[in-house]
């Protein structure tokens, strides 16, 4: 009893302190914090007795504001160099290499965008590794340099990062973005490179070793979503978080339990993996799976996409994630895009069929459409996910 109620007088000076940190962006106070300990303490102590996110508050640090694209693609604005050079890039927990688009680069999507001029910033350096990736559509090819990177007041120093300089195909021409920044395991990030987060821990520019994710719903809300590294928000979530272990750490990757149809156990029924992927728009899984979700819930297919009647949203039944014995259920109208065009509404699925081989897959993504319902919390001190109902 004695040690839980000296926890709770700490959450309380804790959170106090921290939410004035937040405000006036003042290092001073982190640095009276740690000198009592009573960060590591705190954290070490939720993970060992899993304490409910209502016996704290909120560990703020530094928030990244996400610009909610058509609730196809969120992301935010990062700086590379001295001076800095602006770049908007996708957070992406589903990859753990940064890259933006070098100046160098001929291909169409960079022309585009904005692009990297190593020759303009006084602290970038050479590395000359060639790079290569491919993700799930689009790949990109070219060298990895060295520069400080700043998210939000927070910078990295001597961080590799990727400047393309082959974007081939249609794959990002279009995109809203630049570049991506991975926030998923070193284990993940092609040529060895340290991942952004991993260099802020190892900087100790974040004094707890976790980012959450909020997505806005609403794609004509001025707030889109929000970053943030070091913390979690409790403003943005209702009830508690439910921590979920990490299965493999490579992706964010959990097990899911199965996964119910109108209340009926339709796929997944001996258990499955899945990954959570801000980098990914929709919720995916195999092919033959999705195919047979996309006729319970009456999706037609039409040029490529599976369309729904926007007048049997409020018929069609709700899909339910059962992860770690808890139901994460979506509503038809939270599975659904809907998008108006000359005063019509036109519906579509938000599910798609990925079939990912062994022995990585088969995996569903958990992607945007089920994030902006269950704010995400991302624990590499305990390589965990924590998950809790969004508020909208």
């Amino acid at each position: 009893m004695r040690s839980l109620l000296l926890l709770a007088a700490l959450c309380l000076g804790l959170a106090g302190a921290l939410s004035r940190v937040a405000l006036s962006r003042r290092r001073s106070l982190r640095k009276v914090l740690r000198e009592r300990g009573q960060l590591s303490h705190l954290w070490r102590a939720q993970g060992e007795q899993d304490m409910s996110s209502e016996a704290c508050d909120a560990f703020l640090e530094t928030n990244e504001p996400l610009i909610n694209y058509l609730d196809m693609e969120y992301f935010g604005q990062i700086s590379i160099g001295t001076p800095p050079q602006n770049f908007t890039v996708v957070f992406d927990t589903g990859s753990s290499n940064l890259w933006v688009p070098s100046v160098y680069c001929v291909s169409k999507a960079c022309a585009e965008h904005n692009r990297f001029q190593p020759t303009q910033s006084s602290t970038y350096q050479v590395i000359g590794t060639p790079f290569s990736i491919q993700y799930g559509t689009g790949s990109l090819t070219g060298i990895i340099g060295s520069d400080q990177v700043s998210v939000e007041g927070l910078t990295v120093s001597n961080q590799q990062f990727a400047e393309s300089t082959s974007e081939p195909g249609k794959a990002f021409l279009d995109a809203e973005f630049d570049g991506i920044l991975g926030l998923a395991y070193p284990s993940l990030a092609v040529d060895g490179v340290t991942p952004f987060f991993d260099n802020l821990m190892a900087q100790n520019l974040v004094e707890l070793p976790i980012f959450s994710v909020y997505m806005s719903s609403n794609p004509e809300s001025p707030q889109g979503g929000e970053l943030l590294f070091g913390g979690f928000d409790t403003s943005r979530f209702t009830g508690t978080l439910n921590w979920v272990p990490v299965t493999q750490q490579g992706y964010w990757q959990i097990q899911l339990d199965n996964i119910q149809l109108g209340g009926t156990v339709t796929f997944c029924a001996n258990g499955c993996q899945a990954i959570v992927d801000t980098g990914t728009s929709l919720i995916t899984g195999p092919t033959k799976e999705i195919k047979k979700l996309q006729n319970l819930i009456g999706a037609v297919s039409v040029d490529g996409e599976y369309a729904v009647e926007c007048s049997n949203l409020n018929v069609m039944p709700d899909l339910t994630f059962t992860i770690n014995g808890l139901p994460y259920t979506l509503s038809a109208q939270a599975y659904t895009l809907m998008e108006y065009s000359d005063g019509m509404a036109f519906c579509t699925s938000g599910f798609q069929g990925t079939d990912i081989p062994p022995p990585t897959g088969p995996l569903w993504i958990l992607g945007d459409v089920f994030i902006r319902q269950f704010y995400a919390v991302f624990d590499r001190g305990n390589n965990r996910v924590g998950l809790a109902p969004a508020v909208p």
